[in-house]
């Protein structure tokens, strides 16, 4: 198992090689003037683009701009973000936290609820339940992100006046920024509010979650449980089921023992893809809801060209990809004995 997790994490050396070249590939469709925003760490720099031009050669040959850009961010110099007005590197980790603080809250829960969901349905094919569970995983896996998240916003804040959007009220904020003994020790509002003892600052950073963690499990959750149903239904009809009622097996002994187990082999890689997706950020999701994470800010940065953060979120996304289907993997043969990782 060792082995084989060393020589995965050696091939992410070549994926990010590939990943890199094909970013700065597409980089060179820029202009030059456009481009050296990649290497501006500060506002005083971004006056004066073509001294950073000629300084870095931007109109050398792709190997020999490649190779400078390699250099560049392998001694951390990831650029200056347009948007975030701070270099990338430190803009990076607090809108990273933001969208962790929404996934560790709503992946748990999408593929809890998309298992159990999954497994009903299967179990109690063409009844009233899974007719119902199906209708309803047809109508959330339609709706486009925006409009379910608008319309939660406009019911339970517009009327209700419920759940603000936002990562935290104004008052937490404001005393957050006037007490400078609060430590953001992960940048995550729910968490660090524990760990400063200060349990109404969770209380409300997790009033915030509300919406937005109900959007995401709403939407993604339906392709979890059409996967889960068709994998129960396909194994309920096998020989060894039959077999274990033959025996006198009992129904609880026969789903979650013997059917479930196997079941969840092509839940496992739908569902690491999509919470190595949502490491991305829902952008439709934060957008709506003001969440300013990295959905937001690759939206932001989409829009404004801004260079430098498109490359390093592109990075970190394929870094992600790698570790998540070689976690994939491991837990196909905690779950499947008849696989072996060598």
């Amino acid at each position: 198992m060792t082995a084989y997790i060393t020589r995965r994490l050696f091939f992410l050396v070549f994926v990010l090689f590939g990943v890199s070249v094909l970013i700065f590939g597409l980089l060179m469709t820029f202009s030059p003037e456009r481009r050296a925003a990649a290497y501006v760490t500060t506002p005083q720099q971004a006056e004066d683009i073509p001294r950073i031009v000629a300084q870095f050669g931007l109109t050398d040959p792709f190997p020999v701009q490649y190779v400078r850009w390699v250099k560049e961010v392998a001694s951390g110099n990831l650029g200056w973000s347009l948007v975030a007005a701070r270099p990338v590197t430190e803009a990076f980790w607090g809108y990273f936290a933001v969208t962790l603080e929404l996934n560790l809250f709503a992946s748990p829960l999408v593929i809890l609820i998309g298992i159990w969901l999954g497994t009903l349905s299967g179990v109690h094919r063409d009844t009233w339940l899974d007719h119902g569970t199906r209708i309803a995983a047809i109508i959330g896996w339609s709706l486009p992100t925006f409009l379910f998240a608008l319309v939660l916003l406009m019911v339970f804040y517009g009327y209700l006046d419920l759940f603000q959007p936002g990562i935290t009220s104004t008052h937490t904020a404001l005393w957050v920024a006037n007490h400078p003994g609060f430590t953001r020790y992960t940048g995550m509002y729910s968490v660090d509010g524990i760990l400063n003892g200060e349990l109404w600052i969770t209380g409300d950073a997790l009033a915030h979650l509300v919406l937005p963690v109900t959007t995401q499990i709403i939407v993604v959750v339906a392709l979890l449980m059409r996967v889960m149903r068709s994998g129960m239904i396909e194994e309920m009809g096998k020989d060894y089921i039959i077999t274990a009622r033959a025996k006198g097996a009992d129904k609880h002994t026969v789903t979650r023992v013997h059917a479930r187990p196997n079941a969840l082999i092509p839940v496992i890689t739908v569902a690491g893809q999509l919470v190595a997706l949502a490491m991305e950020g829902s952008i439709a999701v934060e957008v709506v809801f003001n969440r300013q994470g990295m959905g937001w800010w690759l939206a932001e940065s989409a829009t404004q060209l801004d260079m430098p953060v498109l490359m390093s979120v592109c990075m970190f996304m394929g870094v992600v990809f790698v570790v998540s289907n070689l976690v994939i993997d491991i837990l196909y043969a905690k779950i499947d004995p008849r696989i072996r990782l060598t």
